[in-house]
């Protein structure tokens, strides 16, 4: 039976009945809707799941961009210096290969808060005067791992691997999205070159963007800034002022201008104009190679004999050593006369086991590049309040059959000074001129320092401890295959060979520094003595004439002979400064002459100083009629005197000083023997 439904009631009915079968139908759609995305979550959760049982590459980029720490950006501060010091050493490199005096402008500022928890917005740029790059090489340089025009050529040279520049564009791209800024310009161009530089890190590419040419002031060089997250630490050993003020000093053909957040801008200028010699890579040493690293060293040759590749692709390598291979180590002479393209692995085997029997000449040292005595000695004035330093460059040798050279300067900051300075001295570490400022515990220079008895040079040392004092020891080897502990080359590795070669180095350092203190402890002693007879002198007289009862002209021949004895008691300590400054002097006297150019500035200083110390000594001199000797000797001394120079007093009163000044006299001669 229907019923016919009218009016708004009617109306009512009918609408309701819509919106239940609109919702049901709705929930139906949705429930479909959702089925449907429910088995796309599941087919995407089934993909990854298979791929993860399957074996996938992945590219150096990537590896690198997950393992940052390997590379010195292990927190946000390491990451600020690392990435100063990877741009820094690229413009050093670039201008030195280029034959330019570098000229560097560092800019570090901060900008805001950084993406990361308790971090900074940090902009660092870096400036200089190099032949700039060209455009082509841009995305190679900043934005590809492993791309370096160094890598295995055997050279002094900071960067090698290519991979410190490219991890921070990549620490940049995480921290805040943005690449590295690049500016470029070679010498002779109207326009510079600009672009940001980020990675693809699945291909391991650097990729272009914003590229434009515009005016730039400077005639060639290279700027590139940095914008990333961290946090800027000034002081200390991983301090940025630290790592400055550490390039300076195995950098003194550099200008250098900074302008850092918090820090006064300064400017630090060349001292030298002599750019250093950067010597030529030298061929491997067979000794030095494993058999895979020898086999595919032959690759590099193509089709020639094998006695013509071991003469030019190895070192230390000639007829005379080719016949002892056949005649001592029983390798068969057609082996030499094989091609090297098509020799089978056992010859390979026989040669190579030949050529580690045969006795070789060690590797040339001539491949390593110093900074030299000269040039330590300007340099390390501009470290700060320099009042004495000492130098040494040992000469070249083989450790771990790799060609190595130490230098060893020390210097002793004059505002520093005091008796109750007992704080470690600061250690400055190099290795191919570049700073190492991180995990300097079990570096091969502090193990050295360590283990070398500075006690006997005049410095004050706990048992295996760093030295005490207010001293800078900067050590720098230098290498064209340094052994890093691992690849953000924080630390040297510390070979028994190195640190022995490393202890000769600093102990002849601490023998020219002990020079230096000799004369200034003679100094020192003749002060004291100086001190005490003002001090004692005029009491005891006074003393010896009241008990006495000695007239005035008895008292008065009594201060002459005292004056008289203490005058010779003092001669062999006067004695022995003088032997220490003529020591001292002729150290300088020869310092001076190899460093006249710069020394001639500060002739008159220097002058006004020794006027001033001989004017001391004079004083010291005229003052020894007025004192005494040290502690009790000299006190025994002119008590026998005054005793015996008093004539007419109290027989028992004489008797008695006589007595005890002779037992003092006595007691005190055997104290200085």
């Amino acid at each position: 039976m229907r019923m016919r439904l009218t009016g708004r009631f009617g109306q009512y009915v009918a609408l309701s009945l819509f919106l239940k079968s609109s919702g049901s139908m709705a929930k139906k759609a949705k429930s479909s809707k959702l089925s449907a995305d429910d088995d796309a979550t599941g087919e995407v959760i089934a993909k990854v799941r298979k791929s993860a049982k399957q074996i996938t590459t992945s590219s150096t980029a990537e590896y690198f961009s997950k393992n940052l720490q390997q590379v010195g950006f292990s927190s946000p501060t390491k990451a600020v210096l690392t990435t100063l010091k990877e741009a820094v050493d690229n413009s050093l490199d670039a201008c030195e290969d280029a034959g330019i005096l570098p000229d560097l402008k560092i800019r570090v500022e901060k900008v805001g808060s950084g993406s990361m928890k308790n971090t900074d917005q940090i902009i660092i740029r870096v400036e200089d005067n190099g032949p700039g790059i060209d455009p082509d090489d841009v995305p190679k340089v900043f934005g590809e791992y492993l791309a370096s025009s160094k890598f295995g050529r055997g050279r002094c040279s900071r960067g090698q691997q290519g991979i410190g520049i490219s991890a921070a564009t990549t620490w940049a791209m995480q921290t805040t999205a943005t690449g590295a800024r690049v500016t470029t310009k070679k010498k002779g161009a109207r326009k510079a070159f600009t672009c940001i530089v980020d990675m693809d890190l699945k291909n391991n590419k650097g990729v272009l963007r914003s590229k434009e040419s515009i005016d730039w002031k400077p005639a060639h060089g290279t700027a590139v800034e940095f914008t990333l997250d961290g946090r800027i630490q000034l002081n200390g050993e991983g301090g940025l002022l630290n790592y400055i003020r550490s390039s300076v000093l195995l950098n003194p053909h550099m200008s250098l201008s900074y302008n850092i957040s918090d820090v006064a801008p300064a400017s630090i200028e060349r001292v030298v104009k002599d750019l250093p010699v950067v010597p030529e890579a030298t061929e491997p040493h067979p000794h030095t190679m494993k058999l895979g690293e020898f086999m595919s060293h032959s690759r590099l040759f193509g089709k020639v004999k094998a006695s013509v590749w071991l003469k030019k692709g190895f070192s230390r390598v000639n007829d005379a050593v080719l016949r002892d291979l056949v005649t001592k180590q029983k390798l068969k002479a057609a082996v030499l006369d094989k091609n090297i393209d098509t020799m089978p692995d056992g010859d390979f085997k026989a040669l190579f086991a030949a050529l580690q029997d045969a006795t070789l000449p060690p590797p040339a040292t001539t491949s390593v590049l110093s900074v030299g005595e000269d040039g330590l000695a300007l340099s390390i004035r501009r470290l700060g309040d320099i009042d004495f330093f000492a130098v040494l460059s040992r000469k070249p040798c083989i450790c771990d059959f790799k060609p190595v050279q130490v230098e060893v300067a020390i210097a002793r900051l004059r505002d520093r000074r005091g008796d109750d300075n007992d704080e470690p001295v600061q250690v400055l570490r190099f290795a191919n001129r570049v700073p190492l400022q991180f995990d300097k515990a079990s570096c091969a220079i502090v193990k050295a320092l360590t283990s070398v008895n500075w006690r006997s040079y005049g410095l004050k040392q706990p048992r295996a401890s760093l030295p005490l004092g207010p001293y800078i020891v900067a050590v720098s080897v230098v290498s064209p295959f340094i052994k890093f502990k691992n690849a953000s080359k924080e630390t040297i590795d510390a070979s028994d060979e190195l640190v022995e070669e490393l202890r000769r180095a600093l102990m002849q350092t601490g023998q020219r520094l002990s020079r230096y203190l000799s004369r200034e402890h003679k100094a020192d002693e003749l002060e004291q003595r100086v001190q005490h007879i003002e001090q004692f002198g005029p009491i005891l007289v006074e003393t010896l004439a009241r008990i006495l009862q000695a007239p005035p002209e008895r008292k008065a021949l009594a201060t002459a002979g005292l004056a008289k004895l203490l005058e010779r008691d003092t001669k062999g300590i006067k004695k022995d400064l003088e032997a220490a400054e003529d020591r001292l002097a002729s150290y300088l006297d020869e310092k001076k002459q190899r460093l006249s150019e710069f020394f001639g500035s500060i002739e008159e200083e220097e002058q006004a100083s020794k006027a001033e110390r001989k004017a001391a000594a004079a004083a010291a001199v005229a003052a020894v009629p007025k004192q005494s000797a040290k502690g009790k000797a000299s006190v025994a001394v002119a008590a026998t005197s005054a005793a015996t120079l008093v004539k007419g007093a109290k027989g028992k009163a004489k008797a008695q000083s006589v007595t005890k000044g002779k037992a003092a006299a006595t007691a005190a001669t055997k104290s200085k023997a």
